[in-house]
């Protein structure tokens, strides 16, 4: 028993000292006081719970996120002296697919306001920006525009009151190509925003036990456009995707993941350069410019503020304010 328990704390120990990736909930506080905060970038995983149709688990992004996470941090320590800490998944987002037909309350989605997102991330920002951190990957890989404005925000939030960088991977992830579709694949998805033959590929691949074949009967959701996706989502009997996931495949995901993951990894290493320019327009200000998802934005708001005045009413009424 002695010798295993030595052997477990041995590689335990050598993981720490020689793999350069650290987690925060596996170590002890005299572990991370030892870490020079300046060379250690901190990775903050989040996953929204978020309806994907009958054949994908409401963590479906949380499960890529912590892919792309393992990913980043592997590549990040190649570099001499760069070490990382990765912090526990936080599974909260801010508006799912399912505010686009505008069904905002829909089974397997769980978010929460814009404002309670950017105030979780900038409390955490601020308590790793306190503890001497100067640098910060949030890699929450959703497309919800009002989820990454709040993301930008509180990254802004860090980079000027602790003069560090904190960076919305989402914003470099949306400008690499996985065009991996042939042209009937693409033709039978059509215009697929969310839960697609892309989406189902992809968690396939990452997460091969919920591959049944239950998926290969999807009836597909076709849209022409973007102001097409209300039209069809709108319809009573919805399942929560657009697209054609019967045509989804190990083989697709594993491609797709391959160019998204290599893309990424690139831009990050532009980063790691002083390379990158970050005066690009963010994937939230580019979707503000496109009319229909505006109005998509603007209608959420205004749902979560309705239930904002709900809830400061009954804390109101119980003295809690």
């Amino acid at each position: 028993m002695k010798y295993v328990l030595f052997l477990t704390g041995f590689l335990f120990f050598y993981h720490l000292t020689n793999g350069q990736i650290y987690r925060v909930q596996d170590m002890t506080t005299s572990q991370l006081d030892s870490l020079d905060k300046e060379k250690t970038i901190v990775l903050l995983p989040g996953g929204i719970l978020e309806e994907h149709g009958p054949y994908l688990p409401s963590f479906t992004d949380g499960y890529m996120n912590l892919a792309l996470a393992d990913s980043i941090a592997k590549e990040i320590t190649k570099r001499p002296g760069l070490k990382v800490l990765i912090f526990p998944l936080i599974p909260l987002g801010n508006s799912g697919a399912n505010d686009i037909p505008r069904k905002y309350t829909f089974p397997g989605t769980f978010a929460i306001r814009q404002t309670t997102l950017r105030n979780v991330l900038m409390d955490l920002a601020s308590e790793i920006g306190d503890q001497g951190y100067k640098n910060i990957f949030v890699i929450h890989m959703h497309g919800g525009p009002n989820h990454n404005q709040a993301i930008d925000q509180a990254s802004e939030y860090f980079t000027d009151i602790y003069k560090g960088r904190m960076v919305n991977i989402w914003n470099l992830a949306v400008r690499v190509s996985i065009a991996v579709l042939d042209s009937n694949q693409r033709n039978e998805d059509g215009f697929s925003v969310h839960a697609g033959i892309m989406e189902h590929s992809l968690l396939f691949y990452l997460q091969p036990q919920f591959q049944t074949s239950a998926y290969k009967t999807a009836k597909p959701q076709k849209a022409a456009g973007r102001a097409d996706l209300t039209i069809v989502a709108g319809k009573k009997d919805w399942p929560g995707y657009w697209g054609a996931p019967h045509m989804a495949s190990i083989e697709l995901g594993n491609k797709a993941w391959t160019k998204w993951t290599n893309g990424i990894l690139s831009q990050i290493n532009k980063i790691l350069d002083n390379a990158y320019d970050f005066t690009q327009p963010t994937y939230y200000q580019m979707m503000s410019l496109v009319p229909e998802q505006k109005a998509v934005n603007e209608d959420a708001i205004k749902h979560e503020q309705n239930k904002e005045v709900k809830q400061r009413e009954w804390l109101k009424k119980k003295g809690l304010n």
